[in-house]
């Protein structure tokens, strides 16, 4: 796997505590050309997008996940770099306070509600990245 400093594009950084899930979104986005690292541990995924922060153009986080929540992990991202694009992904409802407690001073780029169709998912992704 290349790093992301290998990479002359803008690579994505995809974090869900469900395999199965950074597998599928990661193969699909890869098929359509994009360069993705794919990440079930937010504390690994945060330590390299701390090594790599330059080469990253869009982070996509679950919201719910065991240790760290979508939201502390966005957090972290975004003040590390502050303009990289964010999605945040759940299978939930979003509660629109509780969203405004979180994230008040944040920008999210896109809230990605799960299940999605898969060419949904990538459209939304071409939207906000080049590949």
């Amino acid at each position: 796997m290349k790093s992301p400093s290998e990479c002359n594009l803008n690579a994505i950084l995809l974090l869900d505590d469900e395999f199965d899930i950074t597998f599928s979104f990661k193969q699909v986005l890869e098929d359509k050309g994009f360069h993705v690292f794919g990440f079930t541990e937010p504390l690994l995924a945060l330590n390299h997008f701390q090594m790599n922060s330059e080469q990253y153009g869009l982070v996509i986080s679950d919201i719910r996940m065991p240790v760290t929540n979508g939201y502390q992990f966005i957090k972290k991202i975004k003040d590390i770099k502050p303009l990289v694009k964010v999605f945040l992904m759940t299978a939930f409802k979003i509660d629109d306070l509780e969203f405004r407690k979180e994230l008040p001073f944040v920008k999210v780029d896109e809230i990605i509600q799960k299940p999605i169709l898969l060419e949904d998912f990538t459209s939304a992704v071409s939207k906000h990245i080049n590949n």
